[in-house]
């Protein structure tokens, strides 16, 4: 009995991190999904385009990047960038956070929000 416990809450906890979705992104078609922010976005580290770079995004205080004037709604957001954080302001940016700078209109599909955000956590660091 003790050993189907131990098996349970095992199972429970590996599913907890996969329940939000966001381990599910397909980095590969994420790449695809980037073409659409990589105009104004780069990966290089300190290479800012019309936006910032997005190097290290993934767990960095929002308005942070050096070398980018952000606007004062989004260095005072108090936002980090996780998961559910960039999920949400990628769905639609100006009504996530109202006075950003960002003119894209969002990512309507769920699935293109995850691959985004996977293939940023591997090629952004």
């Amino acid at each position: 009995m003790r050993k189907l416990s131990v098996v349970a809450i095992a199972a429970t906890i590996a599913l907890a991190g996969t329940s939000a979705g966001w381990a599910a992104g397909d980095a590969a078609k994420g790449k695809r999904v980037f073409n659409k922010c990589k105009a104004c976005h780069s990966l290089k580290a300190g290479k800012r385009k019309i936006g910032p770079s997005l190097f290290g995004v993934m767990g960095r205080k929002a308005g942070t990047s050096k070398k980018f004037k952000y606007s004062k709604a989004l260095k005072n957001s108090g936002l980090t960038w996780t998961d559910e954080s960039l999920d949400k302001y990628i769905t639609k940016p100006r009504k996530f956070i109202k006075g950003t700078k960002m003119t894209f209109r969002g990512l309507k599909k769920k699935a293109d929000r995850d691959n985004l955000i996977a293939f940023l956590k591997k090629a952004a660091k």
